[in-house]
């Protein structure tokens, strides 16, 4: 028997390495399919082995089932080669040996038995093996018969185990089968393959998710007992994200790519009641995806899902999912949400003894909410004054949730803080949760009836006020214009169109912009009362040493390379590391920029964990080497303090008396940061403005340059000295 296994494993070995090296073995496609279909058949099934099996004992099965592995393995290799760039020879050896492996052996009926295998290896490579092939046939089906067809068998068996297997190993293979089937097909935006697949299973999906997310828990079958019902739910998870991305391309007339939708209330019920923690995030996950109509952008092609078209009941879907989150968030669902500890390699302890959330979970429940109250105002018959309170309402609720959940989020006195604190890692979701909250302030402003002062205090109390929202991503980045300028360029945060509505509101409510300048700072100094720190008031300007006492502050005439930082333990902080030095780009020819009128989609900067003030020592270095001829001391040592005129237009104060600034510390630290804020954005219009006369900007900043200098007109129009009082 040992003879018998070693000589089929150097023939496997032999073809593996030989379809590898991209060459056709010596051996004929008929014998290579009969090799491979043996071990894939197993030496249990050949007659006449069973009892040398039985004698050999553990080593026999061993030696089986790596003979087995090697075999299903070769099928998706052999399976792969058929496609476009390789040899011909080889392209026509592959297509020879899976015709008598499919056709003449009925290997499928062999793979698909394999999913209900005890050993987890073998079950997986067999379902790996099924897909690829399923795919390809369906691609062959097209070419020869202009039509696609499913495999029989590959679909009958899914079809069965949807309808009446429990959690389990086979029903895990077929999940895992349909599932990466619809990605490959997803990631080619084969559309009418694709539909085809779907709607073949349509019944039995639908079957399957009343079984897994009944309407009514008492409905359905309770399998949270099964021991591997967690892997198999969250299987079903996958295929149910990889069903709602194919919306965008099957369209209407199918509700299988809708089910997210439809069983909102039963995945909403999953995380609050689900015994298995990492359950509960993947189906928190899978929401949050839902309600940002963002399914499948881990796998799925960017162009593909943006250039698919909505279905028919699309808004309709999405005001369901929104209305069913907002209901069970004032039923108190939040109190049942669990968040775990933050693990680390495995533990859940750092290395000072203390514990933080699980900050996935918070920014996913944030997320969550947030965009199903943004949803729900933009829903029909959703307007006037009665909704109002209740935007705010869910807002509080959501804050509440936050603060009992994390310590240091308790310890926040200005909750604007809290986007910036929570979302710090993730620029994306920090986007998102930006432009939600400003769509919810400005719904609010319009139909509360309150003046814009009392509007502005109100949203502070919500967390809400979207000047605050502004200015703590301005300090998150250090005021650096060159990260804005690589969000405007990207194309994985939203911040363009976040950016492009903030910048009409901050047009109609100057005012408002500057009294947030005074809040953020105060708040910054409460925080920052037992700590030092040191920030430069803009790149021209002696850096502010704050020395943890309200009424003491020091110059020095040294650049200091950052702008304020929080402490770790409140916000992570990472910046871009850009490609391009933004501030010489007039000096630089179009060859060195890496931005291309052609190529739209990439960003000018790869994202690194860099901090920001790392990223912009060199631009200050630079900046000083400027002005070394200028006598720092001697400005400081002025007894009077004067304004220049920087040549954009831009009025900066240029701080020259120590003695008046230990007295005026109050005024001095708001108009600080807006004198900052004011320089980050007149920077990045004139960057914007270089890199589109030059035609290296990716899109037409004109709109955008317009209103970034209308702010620039509201700053000149309303001044305010830093000395004025």
């Amino acid at each position: 028997m040992a003879g018998l296994h070693g000589e089929r494993f150097d023939r496997l070995t032999h073809a593996y390495r030989c379809f590898l090296a991209g060459s056709c073995p010596s051996q004929s496609a008929a014998e290579v399919a009969g090799v491979v279909f043996s071990g894939v058949r197993g030496p249990a099934e050949l007659p006449g082995h069973d009892s040398a099996c039985a004698r050999a004992g553990a080593r026999c099965r061993e030696g089986s089932a790596e003979l087995t592995c090697v075999s299903v393995t070769l099928v998706g290799i052999v399976t792969s080669l058929t496609s476009e760039g390789q040899p011909a020879e080889l392209v026509r050896y592959c297509r020879d040996t899976l015709a008598v492996l499919f056709q003449d052996l009925d290997l499928m009926t062999q793979l698909v038995h394999h999913f209900q295998t005890e050993d987890q290896i073998i079950s997986h490579l067999a379902a790996k093996s099924v897909s690829t092939y399923v795919v390809h046939h369906l691609l062959e089906s097209i070419c020869t018969n202009f039509q696609a067809t499913v495999s029989p068998v590959w679909q009958q068996k899914c079809v069965q185990a949807f309808h009446s297997s429990s959690p389990g190993q086979e029903l895990d293979g077929c999940l895992w089968s349909l599932t990466d089937v619809l990605k490959r097909l997803l990631q080619a935006a084969h559309q009418e393959i694709l539909g085809k697949i779907v709607a073949a299973f349509e019944p039995s999906l639908r079957a399957l998710c009343s079984k897994f997310l009944p309407e009514e828990k008492q409905r359905g079958m309770d399998f949270t007992s099964c021991d591997r019902w967690g892997t198999t739910f969250c299987l079903l998870l996958d295929l149910l994200e990889a069903l709602a991305a194919s919306s965008v391309i099957c369209g209407a007339g199918l509700k299988s790519p809708r089910l997210v939708h439809i069983h909102s209330s039963a995945l909403l019920t999953t995380i609050s009641c689900s015994p298995e923690y990492f359950v509960k995030k993947r189906a928190l996950l899978l929401l949050k995806r839902a309600v940002l109509q963002k399914a499948g952008e881990d796998w799925a092609s960017g162009e593909v899902l943006s250039a698919g078209r909505r279905h028919e009941h699309f808004s309709t879907d999405m005001n369901k999912l929104a209305q069913t989150v907002l209901t069970a968030v004032a039923a108190d669902w939040l109190q049942s949400v669990q968040v775990e500890s933050a693990s680390f390699f495995g533990g859940n302890k750092h290395s000072d003894g203390g514990q933080k959330p699980d900050c996935v979970m918070l920014r996913a429940v944030s997320l969550l909410i947030l965009k199903s109250t943004e949803l729900h105002i933009q829903a029909p018959g959703i307007t006037g004054v009665d909704s109002a309170p209740d935007v705010y309402g869910y807002l509080q609720s959501l804050w509440g949730f936050l603060r009992q959940c994390s310590v240091h989020l308790m310890e926040v006195k200005h909750l604007c803080s809290w986007v910036s604190l929570l979302f710090g890692e993730q620029d994306d979701d920090m986007m998102e949760a930006a432009k939600a909250s400003l769509f919810i302030f400005l719904h609010h402003r319009l139909c509360s009836g309150l003046d814009d002062i009392a509007e502005s205090e109100a949203a502070c109390v919500s967390g809400c006020n979207p000047h605050c929202h502004f200015l703590f991503l301005l300090q998150s980045v250090s005021f650096d214009h060159s990260i804005l300028l690589d969000f405007l360029i990207s194309s994985e945060t939203c911040f363009l169109e976040y950016f492009v509505r903030y910048l009409k509101y901050l047009k109609a409510d100057w005012q408002g912009f500057t009294a947030a300048c005074e809040r953020v700072t105060k708040s910054r100094c409460h925080v920052s009362l037992q700590e030092s720190f040191t920030f430069s008031c803009a790149g021209d300007m002696p850096a502010l040493t704050y020395t943890g006492e309200p009424d003491q502050v020091e110059f020095s005439s040294c650049v200091q390379p950052s702008g304020f930082i929080p402490p770790a333990d409140r916000i992570s902080l990472v910046a871009g590391l850009p490609l391009v030095e933004y501030d010489s780009s007039d000096e630089s020819d179009a060859g060195s920029m890496e931005i291309s009128e052609d190529e739209p989609g990439p960003s000018v900067c790869e994202k690194s964990k860099c901090p920001a003030f790392y990223v912009k020592q060199k631009t200050f270095e630079a900046r000083q080497k400027q002005h070394e001829s200028s006598d720092s001391a001697g400005l400081l040592s002025e007894p009077t303090s004067t304004v220049k005129r920087r040549p954009d237009g831009l009025s900066l104060p240029m701080l020259q008396s120590k003695q008046r600034l230990c007295t005026h510390m109050a005024p001095l630290s708001g108009q600080v940061t807006l004198a900052r804020a004011l320089t980050c954005l007149s920077e990045l219009r004139q960057v914007v403005t270089r890199l589109q006369t030059k035609k290296l900007f990716p899109y037409n900043p004109s709109s955008l340059l317009k209103l970034m200098a209308h702010v620039e007109n509201c700053s000149q129009q309303s001044p305010v000295s830093l000395f004025n009082k």
